[in-house]
């Protein structure tokens, strides 16, 4: 279009030259018009690419965790995989939880895990309140196929060393996955010969430990979490009030 107005316009001015001057050079103006909006539009297409959701280290370093609790007790079970998918989808969103198993399937699976690494990792970069909840979201793992055995729990108990959780916190959000005729006194750290003023104490330490409030800045899955173990201090702390009558 450009070289036929230029074509018009030298004819106007310059009559039969004009004309082939004008077309020469609105030729060259439309070469160099479509040059530079392909060159935006490769721009663009660069530009969208690096807004794609992707990934980041701390989602890869936990789905690689949750590959070991998986594969704990030598089978891989729909309903953990299932666990999985939707603890991610809630956390950080299906386009963001998608682009995380992509990577690890193509990137990360086909390496060696190493639980000590990936831990020493998390240990420099969470809270120790966000550890605890990574601990009780490995849990949920195993028991997602409707028991945590033995193997699994091995495997649990070595992340948590690695997390550097102290010893009584694994056994609190251990109880919570056992029945237990002292998994009250378990869940608040105490045993069963503590007295009701001990037994108080505890429970406002592992209220103010576990109060989703000290996950305000995480994503909703992991508020959803700290939500289930607070509800589970006050549950433990409920039936020993009940039994002692206090």
């Amino acid at each position: 279009m450009i070289k036929w107005i230029a074509a018009v316009v030298g004819l106007y001015y310059m009559k039969i030259p004009g004309a082939f001057i004008g077309f020469f050079l609105g030729s060259v103006i439309e070469v160099l018009f479509k040059r530079g909006a392909s060159s935006s539009n490769d721009a663009f297409q660069m530009f969208q690419q690096k807004e794609r959701v992707s990934p980041g280290d701390f989602e890869l370093n936990l789905l690689s965790l949750c590959s070991i609790v998986i594969k704990a007790d030598g089978s891989v079970s729909q309903g953990e995989l299932d666990y999985v998918r939707s603890y991610f989808v809630r956390a950080y969103g299906k386009e963001r939880a998608n682009a995380t198993f992509r990577t690890f399937n193509n990137v990360v699976k086909s390496r060696q895990v190493d639980a000590g690494r990936i831990c020493a990792y998390l240990h420099m970069r969470t809270t120790y309140e966000v550890r605890l909840q990574i601990l009780h979201f490995l849990f949920g793992i195993a028991e997602a196929d409707g028991k945590v055995d033995e193997s699994e729990l091995h495997e649990l108990s070595r992340i948590a060393g690695f997390l550097r959780l102290n010893r009584s916190d694994f056994e609190s959000i251990k109880a919570m996955f056992f029945k237990s005729a002292d998994k009250a006194y378990k869940i608040l750290e105490i045993d069963e010969n503590a007295s009701d003023t001990d037994v108080k104490k505890a429970y406002r330490k592992m209220a103010k430990k576990y109060h989703p409030d000290k996950l305000e800045h995480m994503d909703e899955a992991y508020k959803k979490g700290a939500q289930e173990k607070f509800t589970q201090v006050q549950a433990a702390y409920e039936q020993i009030q009940k039994e002692r009558g206090f």
